[in-house]
């Protein structure tokens, strides 16, 4: 007997009630309501093979609306993919199984990006086609030729970064880009209308959208939609109107469905309902083997292509891109070899710009840009020109000002893959993109956020722009690599790092002022290790001064002068402290002996908040910062004002050692 769309849809509904049942915790509501289009998309559009879930002409798929995860862990079990198991559905939201609350790209194949943070999936997108179309540019059809499909509730729709998202895909004319938005109308508190009286059609129509609604339960309107979609050359969202928990026959349409178990009588009356008589977990033989022979459909093409690219002239370096290596020379010691030669006093900022200009020609897959801020990033060098609708295989990209919809795009560049996307920002505006940069550290994003004018230093601006605790608030984020070098040396190596970084995301903190070169041949690896000891005491030592940034040169000359007084002093410069708590017991009791103040004086010296540095200076130490708000005035004032000088610091130090 043939399988119906209907009990495919089912299959799903099924697996979903009855994990977060088992659970007691998680959200039913929304699988039940978007199986239908869900099914729809699978069986007749998605271009897949389960069979290999990295083939790199797939299809993405992406649940914006991550709280609703069983749908897509049901999805990726009943087409046949090797993950999640029965069993792991089975242990929903427990320890151990790769079904986590909301999707994490880490434990399962097919999870294209970890979602949940609402939004931020349908942003990420918007990088995913992106990618798409700029190696479609370069590698012609032959090789990439994919959509991004992604399924968003009403709350990814109204969240801000949504709107940044739908300007950029708009403004970009990313036609590879289909959104599936599951107009259920409603949210934890009630009915939308609570909150919202928007016109949503309009504003994706007036930001260069298709639009296209369907009825989100009947099979052949929603293959008529999405046909309708993928056959227009703009970005579509596809309205599909639906009942959030159907065939909850007391709960559907209600809140009730949506972040709660149904509880056992509902479930009941739901199996009933929807004729569904099997047991919890039980998916019928021939309703499974549908649904396997849905996750095959994309063998052929996929044999198709293997063929293509066996032929390719470019095959070695489609593949090396798409796999995340980096060349084998890729290297900036040259770069650092003319900078030791010819020492300036230089901004970091400027610094990176030249460390770009080496890199961008070396590595073909770094996609740069900024936001609104080219000009004072430095993100821009001469050889890479703008991204646009008309010239998608240029490699600079203008974001405008929207910090949140860029470092979540560059999220979906790089977990696409075969690009390294870096952008820029100032570091104050962090706290913009911060939601962001965490998803990109939690789902091992290769992104490089570049940020300038990272202190006080930057001046008149004043306070509103002048970071005080964002430089360690950054530092706490898991998996995130925070850099913040000294002069042009120390911005080579830092970039290097960055880049070879293929686990996680990198931060640049950069200068506006201009800072002396410091650097030595201890710098190299140095940097590698996080912090490395920069001038040895000459005298007894008695201090060790800790610095980053435009500080090192700084306790450079706060050293010379205990060195003065008789007292010997170590200068450690320490890029990232991330990379340094990495390090070894014994290099990092060689850089910071573990002894009593009395000993050795452990000294801090960062133009931020001194929170935080007291793990490495002890209890008994030194910081010096700024644990207030700055004020407008340049920076050499501000420098002077708040004690970050040579003559201020200095005897406080003396006067610590009784001196």
């Amino acid at each position: 007997m043939a399988v119906s769309e209907r009990e495919l849809a089912n299959a799903i509904r099924a697996l979903s009630m009855d994990a977060v049942q088992a659970a007691n915790s998680g959200h039913p509501g929304m699988p039940m309501g978007m199986a239908d289009a869900a099914t729809v998309l699978f069986k007749d559009f998605l271009k897949f093979d389960a069979a290999d879930p990295h083939w790199a002409d797939r299809d993405r798929f992406i649940l914006s609306a991550g709280h609703g995860s069983m749908l897509i862990y049901s999805l990726l079990h009943l087409s046949g993919y090797a993950k999640p198991t029965i069993e792991d559905i089975r242990n929903f939201r427990q320890l151990g199984s790769p079904c986590a609350g909301h999707p994490e790209n880490f434990l399962l194949d097919g999870v294209e990006c970890t979602t949940g943070p609402l939004g931020q999936g349908f942003a990420m997108s918007v990088g995913f086609a992106l990618a798409e179309r700029h190696l479609n540019a370069i590698y012609g059809d032959d090789l990439v030729n994919h959509r991004t499909w992604v399924i968003a509730g009403d709350g990814c729709l109204m969240e801000g970064v949504n709107h940044e998202a739908v300007g950029l895909a708009g403004h970009w004319k990313l036609g590879h880009l289909n959104v599936l938005w599951d107009d259920n109308r409603i949210t934890i508190d009630g009915s939308t209308e609570l909150s919202t009286s928007e016109d949503i059609p309009a504003r994706y129509r007036a930001s260069g959208w298709h639009v296209v609604s369907c009825d989100g339960h009947d099979h052949d309107d929603i293959r008529r939609a999405l046909a309708e979609a993928q056959d227009d050359p703009r970005p579509s969202l596809i309205a599909c109107r639906t009942t959030i928990g159907f065939g909850a026959p007391n709960k559907q349409g209600t809140a009730a469905t949506h972040g709660s178990p149904l509880g056992p009588d509902e479930i009941a009356a739901a199996r009933k309902e929807l004729d569904w008589s099997h047991d919890p977990f039980v998916i019928p033989a021939e309703i499974k083997s549908e649904w396997e022979d849905i996750g095959k459909r994309g063998a052929e093409e996929h044999g198709r292509w293997k063929e293509r690219l066996a032929n390719h002239s470019d095959k070695a370096e489609f593949q090396r891109r798409m796999s995340g290596e980096l060349p084998q020379d890729f290297s900036v010691t040259e770069h650092v070899a003319k900078l030791m030669s010819d020492p300036k006093k230089v901004a970091t900022r400027k610094a990176s710009e030249w460390a770009l200009e080496a890199v961008n020609r070396m590595l073909p897959e770094t996609i740069g840009g900024s936001a609104d801020l080219t000009g004072s990033n430095n993100t821009k060098t001469p050889d890479i020109g703008p991204l646009t609708a008309d010239s998608y295989g240029s490699r600079y990209v203008y974001y405008g000002i929207r910090e949140f919809g860029m470092a979540a795009a560059m999220n979906g560049m790089a977990l696409h893959g075969g690009v390294i996307p870096y952008g820029g920002t100032f570091l104050i505006f962090s706290d913009y993109s911060r939601p962001a940069i965490r998803l990109g550290a939690l789902q091992q994003a290769r992104v490089v956020h570049v940020m300038t004018h990272d202190s006080i230093g930057l001046g008149e601006d004043g306070p509103t722009h002048q970071p005080i605790e964002q430089l360690q608030s950054l530092r706490v984020i898991p998996n995130l690599h925070v850099f913040r070098p000294a002069d042009a040396a120390e911005t080579a190596w830092c970039w290097q790092l960055a880049l070879q970084n293929a686990d996680g995301p990198s931060l640049m903190a950069l200068s506006r002022q201009n800072l002396p070169a410091i650097a030595t041949d201890a710098t190299e690896q140095g940097c590698a290790r996080g912090a490395y000891r920069l001038k040895a005491a000459e005298a007894d030592r008695k201090v060790i001064l800790l610095a980053t940034g435009s500080e090192v040169s700084l306790a450079l000359e706060v050293a010379e002068k205990l060195e003065g007084e008789g007292v010997g002093v170590d200068v450690v410069s320490m890029p990232c402290t991330e990379l340094f708590d990495a390090q070894d017991d014994d290099y990092r009791a060689d850089i910071l002996p573990n002894v009593d103040p009395s000993q050795i004086l452990r000294v801090s010296i960062e133009a931020g908040t001194t929170f935080g540095w007291e793990r490495y200076t002890m209890a008994n130490g030194l910081n010096f910062g700024l644990d207030r708000f700055g004020a407008s005035a340049p920076a050499e004032a501000l420098f002077e004002k708040f004690g970050l000088t040579a003559d201020a610091i200095a005897p406080k130090i003396l006067e610590a050692l009784n001196r």
